[in-house]
Order: C-alpha cells, then sequence, then structure tokens
C-alpha cells in the first residue's frame, strides 16, 4: 500500500505506481484489476487508472482483462546499476570467470536486511531458488550477504538487520546475534564468505567484496554451486582463488573508473595504459 508522508514534497501518485509494479512477480506474474487493488490496498478506480498509465508507458501490457508486466520494467533498475558502471566494469571479467569455473556468478548490494542482486552471468542449473537480476534475499544466509554485512560499521550493521526482510524467503539457518557476529568476525579476518545450504538445500557459494576507490565495500561477488555436484574443498580451493583475483580487479578497474574525469567513462586497456 502506498504510504502517506508528512513531506510537502511527497508525491503519492508515484509512490502508488511503484507499489503496482511491485506487486507482481514469480507467483502473481498475471494480475488483475482487482488482484492489484487488493494485493495493494488501492481502491479499484485508483489501480485501474495506474495500470493503464503503466500500459501507456510500456510497464505493464494487457490481454483477456489482465495485465502482465513487459521487460521495459528492467530499465527502472538497470539505470540504477549503470549510474555506477559497475555492470561495465564487471561483466568482461564476470564471463571470463564463469568460462573458468562453468558456474554461475553474480553480484549484490545490500538493501537493509537483504541482498538484491544487481549482476549475473548465469550456466543453466536447476538450483532450489531462482534468482534473476532484482532477486531480493535474506543477507546473513548468503555469502553474499555476509560480506556485505561484515563490510558495515557497527551502527549500519545494527541498523540494517533491525529492517525486517522484505524477500519472503523462509531460511534454513536462523542465527542469533552472538552466533552472526562471529560469523562477520571470521568473514572480516579471512576477506571471503562461505554459506552451505544455509539460505536452501543444494545452494552452496563463496563471495569477495567489491570495494571502490576508497576502499569501501560496495558489492560483494559470489561463485555459486549445486552441493550434490560441488565440495567444498572445490568451492574453496579451485573456485575461491579465481573470485578473488577477479574480485580484485573488478574493485581496481571500478577505482580506475571513479578517477577518471566526468565525461570519461571508458577505462583504458592495459595495452593503453602500459603505452
Amino acid at each position: 500500500m502506498a504510504r502517506r508522508d508528512d513531506d510537502p514534497d511527497f508525491i503519492e501518485a508515484i509512490a502508488r505506481g511503484l507499489d503496482v509494479i511491485k506487486v507482481f512477480g514469480a507467483d502473481r506474474a498475471s494480475m488483475t484489476v482487482a488482484d492489484v487493488a487488493t494485493a495493494t490496498g488501492l481502491a479499484r478506480p485508483t489501480a485501474r487508472r495506474i495500470l493503464r498509465t503503466l500500459e501507456s508507458l510500456g510497464y505493464v501490457r494487457s490481454a483477456a482483462g489482465a495485465f502482465t508486466l513487459t521487460p521495459r520494467v528492467l530499465e527502472l533498475g538497470m539505470v540504477y546499476v549503470q549510474s555506477l558502471g559497475l555492470w561495465d566494469v564487471a561483466r568482461p571479467h564476470m564471463e571470463r570467470l564463469v568460462a573458468r569455473t562453468g558456474e554461475s556468478t553474480s553480484i549484490a548490494q545490500l538493501d537493509g536486511s537483504d541482498i538484491v542482486y544487481v549482476a549475473r552471468v548465469a550456466v543453466p542449473k536447476i538450483i532450489a531458488l531462482r534468482v534473476s537480476i532484482g532477486t531480493r534475499f535474506p543477507a546473513p544466509q548468503t555469502s553474499l550477504g555476509k560480506v556485505l554485512l561484515a563490510g558495515l560499521a557497527v551502527d549500519q550493521l545494527d541498523a540494517a538487520l533491525a529492517e525486517p526482510s522484505r524477500s519472503g524467503v523462509q531460511p534454513r539457518w536462523r542465527p542469533d546475534r552472538a552466533e552472526l557476529d562471529a560469523v562477520l568476525r571470521d568473514v572480516r579476518a579471512k576477506g571471503w564468505a562461505l554459506t552451505d545450504e544455509q539460505l536452501a538445500p543444494g545452494i552452496r557459494s563463496v563471495a569477495a567484496p567489491l570495494r571502490d576507490a576508497t576502499g569501501r565495500v560496495i558489492a560483494a561477488m559470489n561463485v555459486t554451486v549445486h552441493a550434490a555436484e560441488t565440495s567444498l574443498e572445490t568451492l574453496t580451493g579451485t573456485y575461491l582463488p579465481l573470485l578473488l583475483r577477479v574480485a580484485g580487479d573488478v574493485s581496481a578497474d571500478f577505482a580506475q573508473l571513479q578517477g577518471l574525469p566526468v565525461g570519461h567513462g571508458e577505462l583504458a586497456s592495459p595495452a593503453e595504459s602500459a603505452g
């Protein structure tokens, strides 16, 4: 439901439009006006006007009395990713990592107590939970989330964990704060994180931090495997060193990008840099 706000600059119509977009999901890919009204708490005439507006803008389409999102919705998230420059920097590195490991790799950032996937290069494998750009999981149970939480100051960590997860996922591992703090201390000491079926059965992964020019953790990158196919020894002994090297390269390239003057968004190739 769209929130009310005392700020005179708050535009509730925009909030309502975003609420409508967010009610669609894997289990609600197609929704009628009545469905949307019920899910958002909006009056049916309001829901209908918002859906028609979104249809005119190309963000939803209608057929047989029901509405579905269109791929144009992805633009909303990609604007954020592209504004960082992170995807352009990371993509070739991620593709090479996938070629070396034969496993999927993703980048995520923190949103409250959840991680949100912002970049991914995947291989076709069956896993317990489907992942795509914008997918949200609770942070403590993922290797990506552990890395991101470990990069926070104490007050930032408290604030993040105080926010309830909006992922809708019920994780297998539910640590108390003392147990989680111990895990995060270990992540800080090692510089990487492991998750072994703590989120869902069959999902095993390692993650490493991505840093900006100041050394601040801005995102995390992982390698994900199926537990039945890949041992912990292979994941940490073979794939982890490759991941750490790639994460370092992405961080270095992103720092170089940040150092360029405004309007110069392309990184020099190694040969150009050497020349």
